[in-house]
């Protein structure tokens, strides 16, 4: 099946309507005469991947509506910030939460909600109109299930885990694309060069390298990137970027990407702030493309190595518990949990 190219015009569209906006600003140029998006940047906000169903077609917060949510997000964090009483009773199994007992020392939760040409947006996504993903097309899930079925089970070895768990992609996309911020290390690097544009993401240490090239090489099935394989090209101040061809392992909202073709576009609206739009187009899982833009705020803070393989003693331990698990239930052991 071959994919759709027309997701670029709606990225397009967004990027071109968006720099008519901010046409008083002008971005500075790179030596070779580009406009230049280098430095440490971070994408973590309040505004929610999907708009809310009981917002409908609202695509933008009032000001007052806005300082609203940023108060009760600071709120919340401050909440968990406060000291703990050292005598308090030990949590019930199901109070955890579900990533593990994290607290907000690990955590860097998005506390405000940036503008985006003016407005404060209600959802990431803003195509179609409601702010949420498309239906997926008939017959997606037991297509899914077919595949889940032919996979290696989830305790068996390393191989059966997710991705992030392995160390070898950022949890929850963060590194793209579509970049997406998580519950911590959102932030990100970009270093260019004349051929060449480098995204290197905190989290798991991923870097996206982006060709400029107006032409795309073949790409075999044995040189295939987690990220996929990305073009991009200038249209005036806006940089677009298509994606595709992606390592088979890899997946997008619990898809395969065998036939997801992801368009991206930056333009630089201030000295602080680059508008990341995204077109996800992908006809064997999507009844419709949709596309949405995020605010990348300027961030006066070193990116740090995650060195996620160091220490990872999780992977070891899950996998020695199954197999314990698989002992006692040979030896005809009840699985007992202390609470």
């Amino acid at each position: 099946m071959q994919v759709r190219h027309i997701g670029v015009t709606a990225a397009l569209a967004f990027a071109i309507s968006g720099s008519c906006l901010a046409q008083n600003y002008e971005a500075p140029l790179t030596e070779w005469g580009v406009p230049d998006f280098q430095g440490n940047w971070r994408n973590n906000t309040v505004m929610p991947f999907q708009r809310p169903q009981e917002l409908g077609n609202k695509r933008a917060y009032s000001e007052e509506e806005a300082l609203v949510l940023e108060h009760a997000a600071q709120e919340r964090v401050e909440n968990d910030n406060k000291p703990l009483d050292p005598n308090r009773e030990a949590p019930k199994l199901e109070a955890l939460p579900p990533v593990g007992n994290y607290d907000l020392f690990w955590t860097d939760r998005g506390m405000f909600l940036p503008t985006i040409d003016g407005e404060f947006r209600t959802s990431a996504i803003i195509d179609p109109p409601n702010g949420r993903i498309p239906e997926r097309v008939a017959g997606f899930r037991e297509r899914i299930a077919e595949i889940r079925a032919n996979q290696p089970n989830r305790n068996d070895g390393p191989e059966g885990r997710g991705l992030g768990e392995r160390c070898l992609v950022a949890f929850g996309n963060s590194s793209g694309p579509v970049m997406s911020p998580v519950m911590y290390n959102s932030h990100m690097q970009i270093v260019q060069s004349p051929g060449y544009i480098s995204i290197i993401v905190e989290m798991v240490h991923d870097i996206r390298i982006i060709k400029i090239s107006d032409e795309r090489s073949t790409v075999s099935q044995s040189h295939q990137k987690w990220m996929g394989d990305s073009i991009g090209r200038w249209e005036g101040d806006t940089l677009i970027v298509e994606t595709k061809n992606y390592n088979s392992w890899h997946s997008y909202q619990g898809a395969p990407t065998e036939n997801l073709t992801v368009i991206e576009t930056f333009r630089r609206t201030g000295e602080n702030k680059i508008v990341y739009g995204f077109t996800v187009d992908d006809p064997s899982v999507y009844t419709a493309q949709w596309s949405g833009e995020y605010p990348l705020s300027r961030l006066n803070e070193p990116v740090y190595e995650y060195a996620c393989h160091e220490g990872n003693y999780g992977m070891i331990g899950i996998l020695a518990g199954a197999r314990q698990l698989e002992s006692m239930e040979a030896q005809g052991q009840e699985r007992k949990i202390q609470q």
